[in-house]
């Protein structure tokens, strides 16, 4: 199950089915099922707070990905700052949607062992999320 919320922030216009059906498709390419996966959707702030609090990190980021996984079934929660979402969006020239689909599916990709902090690992990292946006448009 896909869960979807908001705190101190609106909450996206996504079409939460559509989304849903792309994220285990997305994971499917990888072996993954998904369980239980939530979405918390907030602003900068909360996101500071939370990457102070649980990772020991004081920067603000687009996304914290918390992973619960239990062998090849996908578990987390991820929490994604729509602030940063916004303002990198605006900094790549992409459109608001495209950027938000993308953090959204970095999560699950590090949920698939994905990383993205290693050498050579960010632009592995970007042929992925590429990859699932492709599949996302072609759905």
């Amino acid at each position: 199950m896909i869960t979807y919320n908001a705190e101190g922030v609106k909450m996206p216009r996504i079409r939460k089915r559509d989304t849903s059906r792309w994220i285990k498709a997305v994971a499917a390419t990888y072996g993954r099922k998904i369980g239980e996966i939530g979405y918390m959707f907030v602003g900068d702030e909360k996101i500071l707070e939370i990457n102070n609090e649980y990772l020991g990190h004081d920067y603000y980021t687009d996304i914290i990905t918390f992973d619960y996984d239990e062998g090849n079934v996908l578990n987390g929660d991820l929490v994604i700052s729509l602030d940063t979402v916004r303002s990198n969006a605006e900094l790549f020239h992409k459109s608001y949607e495209d950027e938000l689909n993308r953090v959204i599916i970095h999560g699950i990709l590090h949920l698939c062992g994905i990383n993205d902090k290693g050498p050579g690992e960010r632009e592995i990292m970007e042929e992925n999320e590429n990859k699932a946006l492709e599949l996302l448009r072609g759905m």
